[in-house]
């Protein structure tokens, strides 16, 4: 027979690996040709994607949240300051970033129901940004006042509905596919 404290830990590794099992899988691409400093609240925190890197993310059921792109961030030991995008001065923000900042903004749903999605500029443009769902709309934003976005905080048609815990993309530049074009510069 099993000792009690045995039974215990192996329900809790079963209970973390079906939480796991049904998280949102994030991947998050920068495709520019300068370095980008993704950040996300309240999972993810934040990492520097040098270009073509990218970073996954998961994100459990019932969460709500949001990524950027931070751009100009130099960092020494957690903390520094990004030129857009800055959270309090965190390489890992717990508090959303400073505007202007094109924001990927997501629902995921509890117990099979539906996830939402949308890009929003209500706090301004600083990244190009492509945002997908795996079952659903690709929205595209190459820049301020894309049709894809939200432009004021009661422009209510640009959320999308995706199938519960679906996988998302999210891309930095996504008009840069072709590793031979110029690299751009942030100033």
């Amino acid at each position: 027979m099993a000792s009690r404290a045995g039974s215990s830990v192996l329900f809790l590794v079963l209970a973390a690996f079906i939480a796991g099992a049904s998280a949102a899988t994030f991947n998050i691409r920068n495709n520019c040709g300068y370095t980008v400093w993704p950040a996300g609240i309240p999972v993810g925190g934040g990492v520097q994607l040098n270009p073509g890197q990218s970073w996954t993310v998961y994100v459990p059921p019932g969460t709500s949240g949001r990524f950027w792109g931070r751009t100009g961030c130099s960092f020494n030991g957690g903390r520094g300051h990004c030129d857009s995008g800055d959270c309090a001065g965190a390489l890992s923000c717990s508090v959303s970033g400073q505007t202007p900042a094109t924001l990927a903004e997501y629902t995921i749903g509890a117990n099979g129901a539906l996830d939402f999605y949308d890009i929003s500029l209500v706090d301004g443009f600083n990244q190009p940004m492509d945002f997908s769902c795996s079952t659903g709309v690709n929205l595209h934003c190459p820049g301020a006042g894309c049709s894809d976005a939200y432009l004021y905080p009661t422009d209510d048609t640009k959320t999308h509905a995706c199938a519960s815990n679906s996988n998302y993309q999210v891309t930095f530049c996504a008009w840069r596919n072709d590793a031979s074009m110029i690299k751009m510069s942030v100033e």
